[in-house]
């Protein structure tokens, strides 16, 4: 199987997490990913939570890549990776209620099909995959995924 990836460099910048999500809508509607669909939300928002930790921890610039199977017509996934340059390994947490921040691997964890992290050169990929699968099954999935963090207080 055939897969289209792009990929963009992530300055350490604040800013960048917001050029990152438009880009990366941008991108998905270019691999026939609808810009209003349920999808393309749940892969926004995943690509703006790693990037935002690789911002925030990392004080160095990344990769972020986005892949998809080439034939649209034959299910398959939806890979998003964030490579950065800093070897010590991702440490999820579970944020207190009045915490600003620390619920961003909690957030993958919920909405990604699969995440995962390993070691690459001097740094490390972080990334995470969401399958395809037709607008009603992911509507349904992510609501159900929606009330399990908003359960365990994610969202």
């Amino acid at each position: 199987m055939q897969v289209l990836q792009v990929q963009l460099e992530v300055r350490p910048d604040p800013a960048e997490v917001g050029r990152a999500r438009r880009w990366t809508r941008t991108r998905l509607a270019g691999m026939g990913i609808g810009v209003d669909e349920p999808l393309t939300e749940t892969l926004v928002l995943l690509v703006s939570e790693l990037v935002t930790n690789a911002v925030v921890h990392t004080g160095a610039s990344a990769w972020l890549r986005v892949c998809r199977p080439v034939d649209a017509a034959t299910p398959g996934t939806v890979r998003v990776e964030v490579l950065d340059r800093c070897a010590r390994p991702p440490h999820p947490r579970h944020a207190a209620e009045a915490d600003t921040g620390g619920r961003g691997l909690e957030l993958v964890d919920c909405l990604a099909d699969r995440w995962g992290w390993q070691a690459d050169g001097t740094g490390k990929r972080i990334w995470c995959e969401v399958d395809l699968v037709t607008t009603a099954g992911r509507g349904s999935r992510g609501e159900d995924a929606q009330r399990s963090c908003t359960a365990a207080g994610g969202f």
